[in-house]
């Protein structure tokens, strides 16, 4: 739960202050209180209930409160509720024209103080508390909704008929050329189509399984485009362990032949970099239809996952000659 105050908390506190303000001016007037009264009580009452909104929605109710730290919270509730109350009951002794010399004793200011913190404060944190925790409620659910929604267009673009289209093309040329490189061809299909459909409904898969259909995808895109294009996959540590979600690669080899073309007599390379913290895959730019600012809808889907999924963002840099993604290796155990 996000508990920072945001533009419709404002607006909160600035009516609940405002209807504060002239019912302390109705009460002033009807007991008949001095005008310093006025000019110092109830300035000095907001100011230091406005502090204690701060400190509780910023620091105490999201360092000890959220975080499980219930003795730590209750301490700095009261130090805070005390120290705050104490303030604003001796200027109120103050500016009623009273000496400090009679001040009650020590422990009755502190009960007074914390029971005037809590008396401007409290009924407006727990206003803003609740409408904190049904917002994050709220959003809860938003970020489920939109996860079922990515679920189904994932799997929408994984088989995709312009695929099967172009590779039921691919292969009835093969037919009459290559019998034995048609074979491999369906047999590479059916593996491909397997494991699209074992993996449908998980969110991640093992880095190791990726690369694996990865390797037949990619026999698939040089049967079919021969040298146009060229995928080299370096691995620079153990795979144990590590994952990444389902069809994030199949993604990251589309984009490179969707929105690369090559030039005359040019192989389009891309490398895939596998590393203990990331998987990157560059290629050199051809003939690109990918506009420098625009991600394409495969990496905006990737990218709505991955904040879906965890707290890690892939990376995209996007220059006249290179193209790169960063993508984070997911650890399900340490």
């Amino acid at each position: 739960m996000n508990t920072k105050l945001n533009k419709s908390d404002y607006i909160l506190l600035i009516l609940y202050y405002g209807v504060a303000v002239i019912l302390n001016i109705i009460d002033y007037k009807s007991r008949g209180l001095k005008t310093i009264e006025f000019w110092v009580d109830i300035p000095a009452s907001l100011i230091i209930s406005f502090i204690t909104i701060i400190l509780f929605m910023y620091i105490i109710i999201p360092k000890f409160l959220m975080k499980k730290k219930y003795l730590l919270f209750l301490i700095s509730a009261f130090l805070t509720l005390s120290i705050l109350g104490v303030i604003d009951d001796t200027l109120g002794f103050l500016s009623a024209g009273r000496k400090l010399s009679n001040l009650p004793k020590w422990y009755n200011i502190i009960i007074n103080g914390v029971y005037t913190s809590s008396n401007n404060a409290g009924f407006l944190l727990g206003i803003l508390f609740t409408k904190k925790f049904y917002e994050g409620q709220s959003q809860i659910l938003k970020i489920e909704k939109q996860q079922k929604d990515n679920e189904l267009k994932l799997l929408r673009s994984q088989i995709d008929p312009h695929f099967l289209f172009n590779n039921l093309n691919t292969l009835d040329s093969l037919i009459d050329s290559d019998a034995e490189k048609a074979k491999e061809y369906i047999n590479r299909l059916s593996l491909i189509y397997r494991y699209l459909i074992k993996t449908k409904d998980a969110e991640v898969m093992e880095l190791s399984k990726e690369l694996q259909f990865a390797e037949h995808y990619i026999y698939l895109m040089k049967t079919r485009f021969g040298n146009d294009y060229d995928f080299k996959i370096e691995k620079q540590t153990d795979l144990t362990d590590k994952f990444i979600p389902t069809g994030a690669l199949q993604t990251l080899l589309e984009n490179v032949v969707k929105h690369n073309k090559p030039k005359h007599n040019e192989t389009i390379v891309a490398n895939i970099v596998i590393n203990n913290k990331s998987l990157e895959v560059i290629n050199h730019k051809g003939h690109t239809t990918l506009k420098k600012d625009s991600l394409g809808t495969g990496l905006e889907n990737l990218k709505v996952r991955y904040q879906l999924l965890s707290d890690e963002e892939i990376t995209i840099l996007n220059t006249d000659k290179k193209f790169k993604v960063v993508i984070p290796i997911i650890k399900l155990s340490e």
